[in-house]
């Protein structure tokens, strides 16, 4: 029996025990968690010991929406353009030709981190940049594309296409020709159908697992495994029986807008289940989109656009029969429904949807996810709270950028509800099971240390952007339990895992991160500097710095 001590300031999250300052470790499962001087009675004579001194030990993060596929992606399958910042376009050129010029094998090429701006490029800029290829620019998002002419082409995006799909989504010049700007339903159309090979997608997950257990966490929910590419289970189902998984996965398969037979596509997802899933990738439920996102002018809002009198952005998955179905036969297979809702409107639909498929299936407890909310009405976040519903909120998204997406923020939806943006502790205070969420890769970060700052100030730290952000909604700050309750034990909850994970108990899997920083209670200032040790996973160092 494979034994090891663990040693440091272990923060457990469990309230019975919050501290201890050693962990005895069996066979993966915390043994023992307690005193030094116990744990080394406890165990074995030829236990390993991690002894991390005056380091601080803490469950094994817990992300609860990102996308695994598209990080590896865009770590060493495309043209990063994140690295800029805000939108830089001669930059952006440079990036992208450096790129094309190292990768002259492929057969097209993806730029991604694209931060739209007021300024309108068109496929003008990429076709001087690359005319014989397909060539796309990819926000950072993930919900807006630009296009050059041959990449058009390839898409089979002509005219005849805007006109069936509609202008807000695939924008024309005044000849009626698309300029090469889309967004929402083609994109998502258009990315998994981008050339690439099975093998290619478990480099992709292996460089996302990396960088993962390299930044403290130890398991993540996977929001729509297949969008990217439809063959991503298969690659995680692959990587599992190689070996080569070690951070644990819960997936969410996609399902797309409307889909026309709700109990067919959730039998679909039950069966890939049962053919798929292990113990390190696991499907756990469906993902749906219900609407864009509020700076490409798509969000779903419960009023119209002041830019736009009579339009209310773009209601994607908006049949609530269908979503009401949805989430009652994905209740009968021990499933949840993950929707992306980013503005009011959509979530007050799913709200709508959720309350009648709990007079269904009289399951208050079905834990169904909504990810984003960016504007979401005081009633709402009490039916949050009311019917057992997760809000996954972005911490990282709450400061205030002058100059970016703010001022476009106010110019579509006004400053009264821009500033009531993310209603983090409102929805604590409602009973909810509050979850945090980085959206990662399409948010650019994915950080412990700064997702606690900006949960507390409501700002970025002072080294982020140049100082440049200015604290938003402020009422609406948490304290830092709240916050690593959202990184930890809660997001346990979101997969029906409390039991095995979110705490150091006795009996769970034995994933911990350690930190050179005490996160409850060292200056908030601090913990913007903090420094990952180590991260560990089933009782196993995977990570030193």
């Amino acid at each position: 029996m494979k034994q090891t001590i663990i040693l440091g300031n272990i923060i457990t999250m469990d309230e019975k025990r919050p501290f201890a300052k050693a962990a005895l470790v069996k066979n993966g499962v915390f043994a023992y968690i307690g005193s030094a001087e116990e744990a080394k009675r406890l165990a074995a004579a030829d236990a390993q010991v991690l002894d991390y001194g005056d380091n601080y030990i803490y469950p094994g993060f817990l992300e609860s929406h990102c996308h695994g596929h598209l990080a590896g992606d865009r770590f060493i399958g495309q043209a990063n353009l994140g690295q800029v910042g805000l939108t830089d376009y001669a930059k952006y050129r440079e990036i992208i030709k450096e790129y094309i010029a190292k990768n002259p094998q492929r057969e097209f090429y993806l730029a991604s981190g694209w931060v739209e701006n007021e300024e309108h490029v068109t496929k003008a800029y990429l076709d001087e940049i690359c005319a014989d290829k397909p060539l796309f620019l990819h926000t950072g998002g993930g919900h807006s594309m630009l296009l050059n002419t041959k990449a058009l082409e390839w898409a089979g995006i002509d005219a005849a296409y805007a006109k069936r799909v509609g202008y807000e989504q695939v924008h024309v010049d005044e000849n009626g020709e698309p300029d090469g700007y889309v967004c929402e339903a083609p994109v998502f159309e258009i990315v998994p159908k981008l050339p690439i090979t099975l093998d290619d997608a478990k480099n992709y997950l292996l460089a996302w697992q990396d960088f993962a257990l390299s930044s403290g966490f130890t398991a993540v929910a996977d929001a729509g495994a297949e969008v990217v590419y439809h063959d991503s289970p298969k690659a995680y189902h692959e990587l599992e029986k190689e070996g080569k998984l070690k951070m644990r996965t819960y997936a969410y398969m996609y399902v797309t807008d409307n889909v026309a037979d709700p109990k067919a596509e959730i039998a679909r997802i039950a069966a890939q289940r049962a053919e798929l899933s292990g113990e390190y990738f696991h499907i756990v439920g469906a993902k749906a989109f219900l609407d864009g996102v509020t700076e490409a002018h798509t969000a779903w809002q419960n009023q119209d656009y002041l830019d736009q009198p009579g339009y209310h952005g773009v209601e994607r998955f908006n049949d609530h029969d269908k979503m009401v179905q949805l989430i009652v036969e994905a209740d009968k297979e021990g499933m949840s429904v993950h929707v992306h809702s980013e503005g009011g409107g959509a979530t007050h639909f799913m709200l709508d949807c959720i309350e009648d498929a709990e007079k269904i299936t009289g399951n208050l407890d079905q834990r169904n996810v909504l990810a984003h909310l960016h504007f979401v009405t005081p009633e709402d976040v009490r039916r949050m709270g009311a019917t057992g519903s997760i809000p996954a909120v972005p911490p990282l998204w709450t400061a205030k950028i002058p100059g970016g997406p703010y001022e476009q923020e106010v110019s579509y939806v006004g400053k009264e509800l821009t500033d009531q943006a993310y209603p983090i502790k409102s929805f604590y205070d409602a009973g909810a099971n509050v979850v945090f969420h980085s959206d990662y890769p399409v948010s650019p970060m994915m950080n412990v240390k700064y997702s606690i700052y900006m949960a507390e100030k409501r700002t970025t730290p002072k080294e982020m952007l140049g100082g440049i952000c200015q604290p938003r909604n402020v009422k609406e700050a948490i304290t830092r339990e709240q916050s690593l309750r959202a990184m930890t034990i809660n997001v346990a909850r979101q997969w029906h895992q409390e039991h095995r994970m979110g705490s150091i108990e006795f009996g769970k899997i034995a994933n911990m991160a350690v930190f050179d920083c005490d996160f409850l209670h060292d200056d908030i200032e601090k913990v913007a500097q903090a420094n990952i040790v180590a991260t560990i996973v089933d009782g196993e160092e995977v990570f030193k710095a």
